[in-house]
């Protein structure tokens, strides 16, 4: 088994595991229930639409602190144990690759309402959930 040189910090798989389950937990928690608000024109009403795109590009732009925090992790364990295939460093990657395809699909709906704020009824349709 391998281990950081720097006793202080715990293993680039463990802070790739952390960092990871962080992003993802920001993404399912702030991201994805603004979207989904967003698309649902039952739940909001038209003069709280404004408010709800400005918070969405602020969560949004803590997201994407997170996603280079998970990326800078990653990269870390990648340099530290490049091939290795004990369990936790194949588990922390494999936790990252689905993180990163969280990632994208919420980029795609996110860029569909910041892309377009003016044109919300386009955005929604297009940003299904």
């Amino acid at each position: 088994m391998y281990h950081d040189s720097d006793q202080s910090n715990p293993p680039s798989d463990v802070c790739l595991l952390l960092r990871a389950y962080a992003e993802q937990r920001w993404l399912s928690r702030e991201v994805v229930p603004v979207l989904r608000q967003l698309q649902s024109t039952d739940e909001l009403p038209e003069e709280q639409l404004g408010a709800a795109l400005a918070y969405l590009e602020v969560t949004w732009l803590e997201a994407a602190r997170h996603a280079t925090e998970t990326e800078a992790a990653f990269a870390a364990l990648e340099e530290t144990a490049p091939d290795t295939e004990e369990a936790l460093p194949s588990k922390a990657r494999r936790y990252h690759v689905a993180v990163r395809f969280l990632r994208e699909a919420v980029a795609r709906h996110v860029d569909a309402f910041i892309a377009a704020p003016c044109n919300t009824e386009r955005a929604r349709e297009h940003a299904g959930f």
